[in-house]
C-alpha cells in the first residue's frame, strides 16, 4: 500500500478541497397547488407530477399495480396449470406402469402357488 512520504499541509489540503460545497436544490411552483417543490419530482403537498395524479395522496389516486397484477395473473396462472397438468399426466403414466409392475409380479408368483397346490394335489 502507498504510503506518502510526508504529510500534507493545511493550505494545500484546502485548495483541494476548495470545490466540495453544498448546491442549494433547484424549487419551483406547484402548478396544480402553488407549494414550493423539488424541480422534477411529485408535489409533496398535493400529490401530483406534470399535472397527473401520481401519489396516494392527492384525490383521485387509483393504483395502477392492481390493473397489472390482474393482467398477468392469469397468464401466469395458465402457465402454472399447464405444468400442473402435464406433472398429473407424467405421474398418473408412472402408476400405471407401477400397477402393471406389481400384477406381473403378483401372477408370476401365483403361478408357482397354483403349481405346487395342483401337485400335492395330484400325488
Amino acid at each position: 500500500m502507498a504510503v506518502p512520504k510526508k504529510r500534507t499541509g493545511h493550505s494545500a489540503q484546502g485548495k483541494r478541497r476548495s470545490n466540495w460545497k453544498a448546491t442549494k436544490p433547484t424549487t419551483t411552483k406547484c402548478p396544480n397547488c402553488g407549494a414550493v417543490a423539488l424541480a422534477h419530482t411529485v408535489c409533496t403537498a398535493c400529490g401530483q407530477y406534470k399535472g397527473k395524479v401520481v401519489s396516494r395522496k392527492a384525490e383521485g389516486f387509483v393504483e395502477a399495480t392492481e390493473v397489472k397484477e390482474a393482467k398477468k395473473a392469469p397468464k401466469k396462472s395458465t402457465k402454472k396449470a399447464a405444468k400442473v397438468e402435464e406433472t398429473k399426466v407424467e405421474e398418473v403414466v408412472e402408476e400405471v406402469k407401477a400397477e402393471e409392475v406389481v400384477e406381473a409380479t403378483e401372477a408370476v408368483e401365483e403361478a408357482p402357488a397354483e403349481e405346487k397346490a395342483e401337485e400335492t394335489s395330484a400325488e
